[in-house]
């Protein structure tokens, strides 16, 4: 007998997309027992659109408007009203695979189960920009090693009493809280399963502008969990160290810098052209070009847009470190 599971998801001013994600589950072949979904105080006709959906009319939806919520405190908020032990959970502005959360729950059944299984999300995009960027900043399933994969919330299940055994999501942090929540639960010895193909569609931002600022806030929420200093400290050296080096190196007319700029190129760009290829059959040779160009742009814009938001997160942690749970 399949255990009971309860979906939920955090939403704000998303009524451009929200009927996808509720058609998606009006889907499902295996539905949830259950939705749960927490508003944040959306100043669209978000809400407006559940309640006029057919899940909602059949009372299989139940809608908390809390404004002023952060997408943790959403997500705790969600989990406490949920009925059941199960928990799946997802984001608005996402379309999700019919047999997703028949596969996300599968491992559950199993003779040893775990506490947490992890999905997985692929681009869908919408233009070519899209393309180029879903190629850039989302991995491929080849480019994932199970064992130290972490989950998104956009696609992942769990006990509840897991999320109870580390204190539910961290309220205090505003993005990455899904990085330190998994990082807790490892921490706590929670179990972790891979489940490939429970797949949710990810639509990639539209514009260098808004992924400037989802990346921004992804950095600056790395600097206040303070988590991956590590990766950050190698990109300011290769983009304020090695970069400078490089350029000295053609002012003073060496061969060298040609090379080891190629060199660097290859490095950089490698993973999002070998996952780009296979997604530009749609397009045209105008479409395809623009993309293979927006690639070089796209990575470097996301890198300044981390190396400007990961001091700015450093910064808060200090000025509110007496506030910040052990």
């Amino acid at each position: 007998m399949a255990l009971a599971v309860s979906l939920i998801a955090t939403i704000k001013n998303e009524g451009r997309s929200i009927q996808g994600l509720l058609d998606s589950l009006a889907a499902q072949t295996r539905p949830p027992d259950e939705i749960v979904l927490v508003d944040g105080g959306s100043s669209d006709n978000t809400v407006e659109l559940i309640r006029g959906h057919a899940l909602y009319q059949q009372g299989r939806v139940q809608v908390l408007v809390r404004p002023g919520a952060n997408i943790s405190q959403g997500r705790n908020i969600a989990i406490a009203a949920a009925s059941h032990d199960l928990i799946a959970s997802t984001d608005a502005g996402v379309r999700l695979s019919p047999n997703w959360l028949e596969e996300l729950t599968a491992p559950f059944a199993a003779p040893s189960p775990p506490d947490v299984v992890s999905g997985f999300f692929v681009p869908d995009p919408q233009s070519a920009f899209e393309t180029a960027m879903g190629a850039t900043v989302l991995p491929a399933l080849e480019d994932i090693d199970a064992e130290r994969f972490w989950p998104s919330s956009r696609s992942v299940a769990y006990r509840k009493a897991a999320w109870q055994m580390v204190g539910g999501y961290p309220e205090w942090l505003d993005y990455c809280e899904d990085l330190l929540f998994d990082f807790r639960l490892k921490a706590a010895g929670a179990r972790f399963a891979f489940a490939p193909k429970a797949l949710v569609y990810f639509r990639p931002r539209s514009s260098l502008r808004a992924f400037y600022t989802q990346y921004y806030r992804y950095a600056r929420g790395d600097g206040k969990a303070d988590i991956y200093l590590k990766r950050h400290l190698v990109r300011y050296a290769t983009y304020l160290v090695a970069l400078p080096l490089l350029a000295i190196l053609g002012l003073v007319g060496s061969r060298l810098w040609w090379l080891l700029l190629a060199l660097g190129g290859a490095a950089m760009l490698r993973a999002p052209y070998r996952r780009l290829g296979p997604m530009l059959g749609p397009y045209d040779w105008r479409q395809r070009l623009a993309a293979l160009l927006w690639v070089p742009v796209i990575r470097v814009t996301g890198d300044v847009a981390k190396m400007v938001g990961y001091p700015a997160g450093r910064r808060w942690r200090r000025q509110n470190r007496a506030s910040i749970p052990d």
